[in-house]
């Protein structure tokens, strides 16, 4: 079975039961289906059938959610496009692209640059309304594919996703169908849901706070649906709409970026609000242990970490609960074990000679589902051991040379998040004239904390790091900079450190 037939199958059980709520509103399969089989015979009606690239402005709302399932099942290609970016950036990305459909919701339709460049290319306009009674409409102006230099076709591919952007300018990378479809098959050991398992609904509901936009968003969706589990969708990330959902709906796993984990801990959440959880996933950025111990700790929720890339479509390696109970202290720090299918070893990254168990190294993958057998070379320093559990170190191409001397910026925010006040640090490199590069950091205070003084911080640092290691600035932000993933967006904060260094 595949992955279209599992989706479908899951879709036509109980047409009538709960799917998805977001604000308050639960939509059923049957609604989802609707704007599934419409938006399918409008793009056909088009000349834009299997194979064919779509645009979506991917907004965490239910209708986007039943766009995305609609056209991966009916073999299109995802183009995703970041409603939260700016006017002018999210213009640009779309006479770029130029895909010959893009689909969105009213609100941003109703953006003038938008609009303008949608016409420009000569697009078909599809408008997912929200509206259960009529869930797609033709945008006026865009009732037709009129351009004649669109992109049109990525046959065999599910999505052309962004990465996340953390460290530069955003890349894209065009995700396999066959990749997407494993990876959800795969997932399964983590639900006790085997490859040959019939369609079915089970109970509970999980809640997807990952953005669309990014493959942690994807991916959770589809495999919530493969799973025919209820979801509940939050448009972002906040505390206060994330624990109403642990509330409301008591589900047994939840997860968020390790960012969000200190948000909760800042936050002083009462332990009675998560009492269902027995398991806190966190993903998308790595996990500081002491972090996910603080939280076991506070709530008695073990954190099951997971490692994951968008061209594996998602996980790659991750915690299950049995192995957190045998395993979570002799194999402290690691984001898990190897995902079944997915191979890892560890190479010199000058030499790539492969590296006996234990040793770091430059961190390469193969997955049996991209079916090409060939390694892919990560940016990850890592480690693995000889069951086949995995930590990731930093990463090898974000080193800063200071005057020829290497600074990890990890090395740097372990240091820095020690600190009692601090809650979240980041570091970043930036130009000087006399060193090539030097390190900047930020921080974020945690609640009812003050700052600490800029010579207290630096002596505590001293005590800790190298002196090459201590940052040149250091500045004290309300929020940091953050990319639709949660995760500190580097070219973002580099432009908030201006004026002289002390190097």
């Amino acid at each position: 079975m595949n992955l279209a037939q599992l989706v479908r199958g899951v879709l036509q059980l109980q047409p009538d039961a709960e799917a998805i709520e977001h604000g308050g509103s639960w939509w059923t399969w049957s609604d989802l289906e609707q704007v599934i089989d419409r938006l399918d015979a409008m793009l056909n009606e088009a000349g834009l059938g299997a194979g064919v690239r779509v645009g979506g402005l991917l907004r965490n709302t239910s209708s986007i959610a039943a766009g995305i399932i609609g056209l991966v099942i009916t073999d299109r290609c995802v183009v995703t496009l970041t409603p939260m970016l700016p006017d002018e950036r999210l213009s640009a990305d779309i006479l770029a692209l130029r895909p010959p459909a893009i689909l969105g919701c009213a609100e941003d339709w109703a953006r003038p640059a938008i609009l303008a460049a949608a016409r420009e290319i000569g697009c078909l306009g599809l408008e997912l309304t929200g509206d259960r009674s009529d869930p797609v409409r033709l945008v006026p102006g865009l009732e037709t594919v009129a351009g004649s230099d669109l992109r049109r076709d990525a046959p065999g591919i599910a999505v052309e996703m962004l990465t996340s952007g953390t460290t530069g300018a955003p890349k894209r990378v065009p995700l396999k169908a066959r990749t997407l479809e494993q990876a959800v098959i795969d997932a399964g050991v983590y639900d006790n849901r085997r490859p040959d398992d019939p369609p079915k609904l089970r109970g509970g509901v999980q809640i997807l706070n990952a953005p669309f936009a990014h493959i942690s968003g994807v991916f959770g969706l589809f495999n919530c649906v493969a799973a025919g589990r209820k979801s509940c969708l939050l448009g972002r990330f906040t505390v206060e709409s994330w624990v109403d959902a642990v509330r409301r709906h008591r589900p047994k796993v939840a997860g968020a970026p390790p960012s969000a984990l200190r948000m909760i801990l800042d936050a002083d959440v009462p332990k009675e609000d998560l009492s269902s959880l027995v398991a806190f996933r966190a993903g998308t950025a790595p996990l500081d242990p002491d972090l996910g111990d603080a939280f076991f700790e506070r709530y008695g929720i073990p954190v099951l970490q997971n490692y994951g890339a968008t061209e594996f479509a998602g996980g790659v390696a991750g915690w299950t609960l049995a192995d957190f109970k045998a395993h979570h202290k002799d194999k402290r720090g690691s984001v898990g074990r190897m995902n079944p299918g997915c191979h890892a070893r560890i190479v010199d990254p000058e030499t790539g000679e492969i590296l006996p168990f234990g040793t770091e190294g430059l961190l390469e993958l193969k997955a049996d589902h991209l079916g090409d057998g060939d390694w892919f070379r990560t940016t990850d320093l890592a480690v693995l051991d000889p069951d086949n559990f995995l930590w990731i170190k930093g990463r090898f191409d974000n080193a800063i040379i200071r005057g020829g001397f290497k600074v990890f910026p990890d090395d740097v925010v372990r240091a820095l998040e020690q600190h009692p006040s601090i809650r979240e640090a980041a570091v970043v490199d930036v130009p000087d004239p006399r060193l090539g590069q030097v390190p900047v950091a930020a921080y974020i205070v945690k609640s009812g904390a003050s700052a600490p003084a800029e010579e207290e911080l630096r002596a505590f640092l001293r005590e800790r790091l190298l002196p090459y290691q201590v940052p040149a600035q250091l500045k004290a932000l309300q929020e940091m900079p953050r990319t639709p993933s949660l995760k500190v967006s580097q070219p973002e904060l580099r432009k908030l450190f201006t004026g002289p260094l002390a190097a």
